[in-house]
């Protein structure tokens, strides 16, 4: 039943896919919850020079062992595939319905700070300490720093796959986020990949640059996250819940964008979201069906959480004492 693993590991890496694409939503937090975080850490830590002298030899056989190939491949695939076919969709739904999309995606980040919460062995004082410091971390990037202006420029779009992979990678601090506040997420998540949908290779422009730069951030980070993960297992967790409970803040569906023009260099004049204003729902049917989508969300992370549980494959998680 091998193909029946590949496809629960598309399908997660579906769930990855989108969301990234919503900023505030952390694909990490998706593995996480769904139990191939560390699996996934280990796989691309291991792409390295070794792995790659396998494959000068022709050793193609060693090189797919090495870097757990088909689990990578079946994963990625899946991410690709989500952030493409769901890129035209998430820009419908925050021009139109914004209010539901925050609210679905509300009930899966509240969800995941109960089920990623879990995974801490013991809650000593150095793992709550690790949760403060990620809340505070968390709220604090929501609330202090102002979003920059989009730029083409080739460096600042490695740049920004360098920083956005990296927060992809770690669970409650979004990778679309971190492209929203380095003012590329609309160039790169809605023009660019809905360019490339229709067939408009200028696209690639955009796209590589910025893919290149997720490949270092990616490797670069798998390192130190291993490292991490096997000496301070628990503190690690407790930081992340912490990071996912912070992102609350800027995921709460009931707000308003505050909206500030610029023109560009080349004269054209644009808007960006420098900061939200928070509301209280009203009581109306808006709100109700709001509600409803935020179950439905924690729901969902359930059955998440669920999949990761029967997903037998993966290696257990380190209890955190050293080697």
């Amino acid at each position: 039943m091998n193909w029946l693993s590949h496809l629960s590991h598309f399908l997660k890496g579906s769930a990855m896919g989108a969301a990234n694409v919503i900023p505030g939503v952390s694909g990490g937090t998706v593995a996480f919850v769904t139990g191939i975080y560390e699996r996934l850490i280990e796989a691309i830590k291991a792409c390295n020079l070794d792995a790659l002298k396998l494959l000068f030899r022709g050793k193609f056989r060693d090189f797919a062992d090495k870097i757990d190939f088909g689990f990578l491949f079946s994963i990625g695939l899946g991410v690709i595939a989500s952030i493409l076919t769901l890129a035209q969709l998430f820009k419908f739904l925050l021009i139109d319905h914004k209010l539901y999309l925050w609210a679905f995606f509300f009930g899966l980040i509240l969800a995941s700070i109960i089920f990623v919460g879990k995974r801490v062995s013991r809650w000593s004082v150095g793992a709550v300490v690790g949760a403060v410091i990620g809340l505070v971390i968390a709220i604090g990037t929501t609330i202090l720093f102002e979003p920059a202006s989009e730029s083409d420029a080739i460096p600042y779009l490695m740049l920004c796959g360098v920083v956005a992979m990296a927060s992809m990678v770690i669970p409650g601090l979004s990778g679309s986020f971190v492209l929203l506040l380095l003012g590329n997420y609309e160039l790169v998540f809605i023009k660019s990949v809905n360019q490339l949908r229709a067939g408009d290779w200028e696209a690639l422009k955009i796209l590589i640059p910025v893919g290149l730069g997720a490949v270092v951030g990616l490797v670069a980070l798998s390192h130190l996250l291993s490292w991490i993960f096997r000496k301070f297992h628990d503190i690690a967790v407790a930081a992340i819940t912490g990071f996912i409970a912070g992102s609350l803040v800027l995921i709460w569906p009931w707000k308003t964008d505050i909206v500030k023009e610029f023109v560009t260099p080349t004269g054209e004049t644009k808007s960006k979201t420098i900061d939200y204003d928070w509301n209280l729902p009203a009581l109306n049917g808006e709100t109700f069906v709001a509600v409803g989508l935020i179950v439905a969300g924690f729901v969902a992370v359930w059955l998440l959480e669920k999949s990761g549980e029967l997903d037998t494959e993966e290696p257990e998680a380190e209890t955190g004492e050293n080697e």
